[in-house]
């Protein structure tokens, strides 16, 4: 992180204290650092959103945490390590990306800097930093798989688990729709000019998005130029990327979850399968699980009340 980057987030902590708008600061975890927001009550029941791979917090749509903020909650949001204003690490990957995914399937060991283990222990890490005990947990994709982890791994930490279109990562499961598998792997224009970049992403997030509720062009856009010039990492994606295949699959840990969960999906998710959110269903047979005609890969608008009306009633079971 660049000193313009710490001092913009400071400067708006500044701007904000003792406001009800949103804080920002940094917080260490062993040798990391990471970027946090809160928002809400302070003396709210806490809720930590996990991000997805290769996303900063700041996609975390504002209306859906607003949503929880007039709840009454707690609302915390954090980017993970080797994204946004986190630490990036520095490790450089070796093997070919696509060899790298074979051998994922194959269920062979993959070597990486770091898996979902250590990025699961994170999640405790800026719990700790908070002075938190235990909370709920909003995971989505890579997030949510985080959060499959951190409740099975320390149930005492975690209140309940929204899953919002994630799974088990196991190599059985289906696999993404093949033009997805090519751009995960790296293949596309290259280039990492904000213009470039824009234009991949926006390629990329119309394979995924939800072709009930598509986004306008123009808010895709500005939402990808704005978190490009906010921070580009495409290393920590990668790396992230490893995280995810070296990890391998997570259902004995899921079948470990005892806590109130929901389970969000979209039957249109190209990327992970509606199969997966079955797959959770079966390990988690207390889950309430929720499968969305038009939904897709990303979070859109029109059903974010949904979302947050289905976290709520999960959140309230644990009471």
């Amino acid at each position: 992180m660049s000193h313009a980057q710490r001092e913009t987030v400071t400067g708006t902590l500044e701007r904000q204290a003792g406001t009800a708008e949103p804080e920002a600061f940094f917080v260490d975890v062993g040798e990391l650092e990471f970027c946090v927001e809160t928002r809400g009550d302070p003396g709210g029941e806490p809720v930590i959103f996990v991000m997805g791979l290769g996303a900063q917090m700041t996609l975390w749509p504002e209306a859906l945490l607003e949503h929880y903020v007039r709840e009454g909650y707690r609302v915390i949001r954090f980017d993970n390590r080797d994204i946004g204003l986190s630490s990036h690490l520095r490790n450089r990957l070796k093997g070919n990306p696509m060899a790298v995914m074979a051998k994922a399937r194959m269920g062979l060991n993959i070597s990486a800097p770091y898996t979902l283990h250590e990025m699961a222990a994170d999640v405790c890490g800026v719990m700790d930093a908070l002075g938190l005990a235990s909370a709920h947990l909003v995971g989505v994709s890579m997030g949510g798989m985080i959060s499959q982890l951190v409740a099975a791994t320390w149930p005492e930490r975690v209140r309940s688990a929204t899953l919002i279109m994630t799974s088990t990562n196991s190599p059985r499961l289906p696999m993404p729709k093949p033009s997805l598998i090519v751009r995960l792997a790296g293949v596309g224009k290259k280039g990492s000019d904000e213009e470039t970049v824009v234009e991949r992403s926006m390629d990329f997030w119309k394979l995924i998005q939800s072709p009930g509720f598509p986004a306008r062009d123009e808010d895709l856009r500005e939402r990808i130029t704005y978190n490009f010039r906010r921070s580009y990492n495409p290393a920590g994606i990668l790396r992230q990327t490893r995280a995810i295949l070296a990890t391998g699959s997570l259902s004995s840990a899921t079948r470990r979850i005892r806590q109130p969960v929901a389970v969000i999906h979209g039957l249109a998710d190209p990327l992970v399968r509606p199969a997966a959110a079955k797959q959770l269903g079966y390990l988690i047979p207390h889950a309430r699980l929720e499968l969305i005609h038009g939904m897709g890969h990303d979070l859109p608008e029109p059903l974010l009340g949904r979302f947050a009306e289905i976290s709520f009633e999960t959140m309230d079971r644990a009471s």
